[in-house]
C-alpha cells in the first residue's frame, strides 16, 4: 500500500495504537514519556511519530483544529490498521465545579458539528468504546488525577454572535465541557469498527471572565501543563492496560 495522502504514512509506520493530539507540538511533551521515538511524517497539520511506552508500541498523529482534519486522520489510520485511537485535546469546562487542568474522559458527544453529520443522520450516537474508556478512568483513578466523566458537546466555531446562550443552554442541560474534534472521533471511528475514547484537558474555567483569566494567566498556563501531562500519562497507561488484556486473552 501507498502513503496515506495527507498522514503520509504507510502500514510499515502503523501499529496498534495511536494518540490523537490536536496540536503538532504536543508530540514533543508525548515523546518525553516515551522510548525509542522515531519521527515519521510532517505534512500540513498531521505530525507523526511512534515510540515504546512500558513495552508497547505506540503512535502519536495530530489532527489539527477541527472535525474534518480530525476525521483524516482517523480514516487513513484506520486504512493502515490502527486499532485504538484516544484523543488527547483541549476544552472549555461549561460545569463550575470543574477546574483547570482537570481532565475529562468524554463518554459521549452532541454532534453539533458538521463532519460528523457528513457521514450518517444525527440519530447515530457518538460515544466511546466502553473498555477503552473504562481503561482511561483506571488510569486516571490509579494516578489519582482530578477528573471527570460524562458528555461534551462538539461544535465548529469560537467566533460566533450567539456564544454565551448557547453555551448556558449546555450548561443547564449538564453537558461538562466543549471541544470541536470528538463528535468526528466517535462517529468515524463507529462507523468504521475502530475503538475510540477522547480526554480532554481543560484549559478555560466555566463563566471565567477575560480579565480575571489575564489576572491569573501564569498560574492557568502552569495548570493547564499539568493538566495536558495528566491526559498523556492517562492515555499511554490505557493503551499498556488494553494490551496486556489483550496478551491475557491470548493466553486463556
Amino acid at each position: 500500500m501507498e502513503r496515506m495522502p495527507h498522514i503520509l504514512l504507510d502500514k510499515q509506520d502503523a501499529c496498534k495504537y495511536a494518540l490523537l493530539p490536536g496540536d503538532p507540538a504536543r508530540l514533543d511533551r508525548i515523546a518525553t514519556h516515551m522510548e525509542q521515538v522515531q519521527e515519521l511524517a510532517y505534512n500540513r497539520e498531521f505530525r507523526s511519530i511512534k515510540g515504546y511506552y512500558q513495552g508497547v508500541e505506540i503512535m502519536a498523529v495530530s489532527t489539527g483544529i477541527g472535525g474534518p482534519s480530525t476525521a483524516i486522520v482517523v480514516e487513513e489510520l484506520h486504512q493502515l490498521g490502527v486499532e485504538n485511537m484516544i484523543r488527547i485535546g483541549s476544552c472549555g469546562a461549561l460545569q463550575k465545579q470543574m477546574h483547570v487542568g482537570d481532565i475529562v474522559l468524554v463518554n459521549a458527544a452532541i454532534r453539533d458539528d458538521g463532519t460528523s453529520k457528513t457521514y450518517i443522520d444525527t440519530v447515530y450516537p457518538a460515544v466511546a468504546d466502553f473498555s477503552l474508556l473504562q481503561a482511561c478512568q483506571e488510569s486516571a483513578l490509579n494516578h489519582a488525577f482530578p477528573h471527570h466523566i460524562g458528555i461534551a458537546r462538539s461544535h465548529d466555531s469560537f467566533y460566533i454572535d450567539d456564544k454565551k446562550e448557547i453555551y448556558d443552554f449546555w450548561k443547564s442541560k449538564g453537558v461538562l465541557a466543549s471541544d470541536m474534534e470528538t463528535a468526528a472521533l466517535y462517529v468515524v471511528g463507529g462507523l468504521r469498527g475502530v475503538h475510540c475514547a477522547s480526554i480532554l484537558n481543560v484549559v478555560v474555567a466555566s463563566d471565567d471572565e477575560l480579565q480575571e483569566q489575564i489576572n491569573h494567566y501564569t498560574q492557568g498556563v502552569n495548570l493547564s501543563a499539568v493538566g495536558e501531562k495528566n491526559e498523556i500519562l492517562t492515555a499511554l497507561d490505557a493503551f499498556v492496560r488494553i494490551e496486556k488484556k489483550h496478551v491475557k486473552e491470548r493466553y486463556l
